[in-house]
Formats: structure tokens, sequence, C-alpha cells
């Protein structure tokens, strides 16, 4: 059976519980609540406070802070953070624990990979396979996808909805919801379009892509007010599962206007 290897200087405070084949290197400091899985590394210098839990087989680099309080003014306590299997967390990356009024849990998917600098605030969810590029930025309360990219020095306004399999240009703004599937980009987030290169990812056949795409156009750039559009093409849900999973996505809204193209056609 596989031991567990913690460096000498490493500080793991009573209660803590390590998972076999766990190697914890120096300076690491892993407090009381915490529960690391079977077979993961922690390079150096990595931090983990609060209730945290880490699935098996994650890789954190030095300087990474997980668990810490949420950043809220006048907090008097603290939730949760549970962050799923197969994670590659570099360096200086932090995410925080979960807040008495946004549920008090905090979660990250399986398989994300979070560069230097990223951050995910209290009583965000984000999903699995996920890639968040350097300094890319949540604020709290918002949810992200499955699939999803955040380009680098990219930030969610708090409450901001990322549906899945979103990407997310480098140094954009997001005050608004992403549908799935979507591509944004510019200084402050607006639709360019579909991640078509995702979708070709997740095996969508050229005629799936020709379906999604012709929905799309019809409700971003056809004639007429966008509710109206909406509405219209609400049958079109039965055609395509993809489309479906939008037009909930729009009528799931509840904090945020939806993100939409930069022209005025989609008013």
């Amino acid at each position: 059976m596989a031991m567990k290897n913690i460096d000498s200087t490493a500080r793991i405070e009573d209660g803590a519980v390590i998972g076999e084949g766990t190697t914890i290197g120096p300076y690491c400091v892993v407090g009381a609540n915490v529960t690391i899985g079977a077979n993961c590394k922690l390079v150096a210098h990595v931090h983990v406070a609060g209730h945290t839990t880490i699935g098996d087989d994650c890789t954190i680099y030095p300087f990474a802070s997980l668990g810490a309080p949420p950043q809220i003014l006048n907090l008097n306590e603290s939730g949760k953070l549970r962050i799923g299997a197969g994670c590659t967390i570099r360096e200086y990356v932090t995410m925080n624990s979960g807040s008495p009024k946004g549920g008090g849990l905090t979660t990250v998917g399986e398989r994300g990979y979070f560069m230097n600098c990223a951050h995910v605030g209290h009583d965000c969810h984000v999903g699995n396979d996920v890639i968040f590029a350097t300094s890319a930025t949540l604020g709290g309360h918002c949810d992200v996808g499955d699939f999803v990219f955040m380009g680098g020095l990219s930030a969610a306004h708090q409450f901001t909805r990322i549906g899945p399999q979103v990407m997310v240009g480098g140094v954009c703004g997001i005050r608004g919801d992403i549908i799935p599937f979507g591509l944004v980009n510019g200084q402050y987030a607006a639709l360019e379009g579909l991640n078509i290169i995702g979708m070709k990812r997740r095996a969508f056949t050229r005629e799936r892509i020709m379906t999604v795409r012709g929905f799309y156009q019809k409700l971003f750039h056809g004639n007429g007010v966008f509710a109206e559009r909406l509405a219209a093409l609400a049958p079109m849900a039965s055609e395509d599962p993809a489309i479906a999973e939008i037009l909930a996505f729009i009528g799931g809204g509840k904090h945020r206007a939806l993100c939409m193209p930069a022209d005025s056609t989609a008013a």
C-alpha cells in the first residue's frame, strides 16, 4: 500500500485527513478540518485551511491558498470548499470557502486546470474540465458550466452565470450571463458567436453545428425585438439538445442580464 510522504517542514494540524500516496512538500500548512484525497501532490508552500475537501489525484503548486474565508466585509463565519479529483492548481491560485448568505459552499469540479493567480470567489460553483488561464477571476456566487475556458486576465462579476462549453477571450470583463456554447470577447465581454472549436471537440457533427448556428443567428441577429424572437424560437428546442439547453439557460436567469452581441439588432 502506498504511504503518505510528508516533508518535515510541513505543518499538518491534528484532525486533518491525508489520503494514501499523497505527497506534502516543504513548508505546506494544512488545517485541522481539511481532507485531502489519495495520490495528491502539494509541491511546496501550499496553504489549505477551513473546511476544505480535495479529491484524489490533484496537484497543487507553491503559494496556492485554498479554503480561506470569503472576502466579504464584516464576515463572522465561513463555510466549506470542495474541490474535485484530478485538478491541477498552479502557483498563487486562490479559492475561497462559501459564505453563510450564499449557501455556505464553494465547489470546483473534476479535472480543472487553474493557471497561476486564478481566483474562485466564495459561493461559486465551477463545473468539470474547465481551464482558467492566468489571473482569470470569479467574483462571488458565480456559476460556471463544464468545459469552460476562461481567458487570461478575464473577470466575472458576482452572480454571473457562464454556461457549459463557453470560451471567454482574454482581458474580458463579464457583466452578463453567457449562453451555453457561447464565444465572448472584448473589454466588456460581448457575444461574438458560438464556440465552434469546442463543439467539434465535444463530437458535434457538422449537421448539429449548422442547426445550432442557424438558431443562434435567428435569435441574436433576426428582425424585431429580442423577447419576441425568443418566444417564436422556443419550438426549436425539439430540434437539438444544445438548443434546448440554451433556451433553458436563458429562462433560468435571475441576477444578471444576458450577454449580447455588440450590434444593435440584439436589443
